[in-house]
């Protein structure tokens, strides 16, 4: 192979990509733009260049691509022109409003927020699927997901969708059934219980008592509903620390201190641990509970309203203590 063979050889085909390399094209990136990124980790930006316009190529097409560590200026060149990305995963956690999930999703995907909650909020699948624009958030669960960067809103809530349908499996189907509960019913009690602890052990407890109200006719009378209801006045980021005598009178009807059964859609997205922890709710007595002053983060559980108001007592002036008036 002569020595000005060789050199072509080495353009075209020899190692050009030194370090690995996470790279996202978007739609508005012009060619230039894309060889000025490529030239900065490879051996010869020039190269780049000079393949690219031996092979014709121009339109680099959007994308999120992992250039791997000795990938040839051809390699390259045939993987931008076929749109050939590598998909990642993409997750999210509990996100109490659309807003807040299009605005988590739209830091990890291509397209923005306003997109996405156009696409949850469109009315021909809400109707045909029987959600609102709150019922909606259901579909959502927290968990890790595999995409492309380019994905359409569409596609991303079609796939949400199809998952949300895998999810409610047979078994959990029929566990539902058991409680009298439609699968919807549990995840509203599921965002309660969501609400109500953080701790994983506690939720089939906690699912358990409400369980137990609800076959009582009692009303719920969650805090988790009526600070919904706050929120929804004050606006999503207004902190509530305390729930007052007067917030249990506001009219609305997700406020469970003044209306029986459960609210009319979901309050917040609830994890699997949640949703399977009404599924498996515990079978107990317990028709009480209080925040633990004594182990933050828990509750304490009481059969008796005798024994709850010894702990509501506690709890209140722990509260007053320290100052937390709201």
């Amino acid at each position: 192979m002569t020595l000005v063979v060789f050199n072509y050889y080495q353009k075209i085909f020899g190692p050009s990509v030194f370090k690995e390399q996470v790279l996202f094209i978007t739609a508005e990136n012009s060619f230039l733009e894309v060889s000025d990124q490529i030239g900065k980790i490879t051996n010869s930006p020039g190269a780049f260049l000079w393949v690219a316009a031996k092979k014709n190529f121009r339109n680099p097409k959007a994308g999120r691509y992992v250039l791997e560590q000795g990938m040839s200026n051809n390699d390259l060149v045939n993987m931008f022109r076929s749109g050939r990305q590598t998909p990642f995963k993409l997750s999210f956690n509990n996100q109490d409003t659309l807003e807040k999930l299009a605005g988590r999703i739209a830091e990890q995907i291509a397209a923005d927020s306003t997109a996405l909650l156009l696409s949850f909020k469109e009315e021909h699948f809400l109707s045909k699927n029987n959600f609102t624009t709150k019922s909606i958030l259901q579909i959502f669960i927290p968990n890790t997901y595999e995409f492309y960067w380019t994905v359409s809103p569409e596609k991303f809530k079609q796939k949400m969708f199809s998952s949300y349908q895998q999810f409610w499996n047979p078994s959990r189907i029929e566990k539902a059934k058991k409680l009298n509960l439609t699968t919807e019913e549990v995840t509203i009690l599921a965002s309660i219980v969501q609400k109500e602890t953080a701790q994983n052990t506690e939720r089939p407890i906690v699912a358990g008592l409400y369980l137990n109200r609800l076959k009582r006719g009692w009303p719920l009378q969650a805090d988790p509903t009526v600070i919904y209801c706050i929120k929804e006045k004050k606006g999503q980021d207004y902190v509530v620390k305390r729930v007052l005598t007067v917030d249990l009178e506001i009219n609305s009807p997700y406020n469970t201190y003044i209306h029986r059964g459960l609210p009319p859609t979901l309050i917040a997205m609830p994890d699997i641990s949640s949703i399977d922890g009404v599924l498996n709710a515990q079978k107990h007595n317990y028709l009480y509970m209080c925040a633990n002053v004594d182990k933050l983060g828990y509750h304490v559980f009481a059969k008796s309203l005798v024994q709850h108001n010894k702990n509501a007592i506690k709890y209140h002036n722990w509260m007053n203590k320290l100052r937390i008036n709201r």
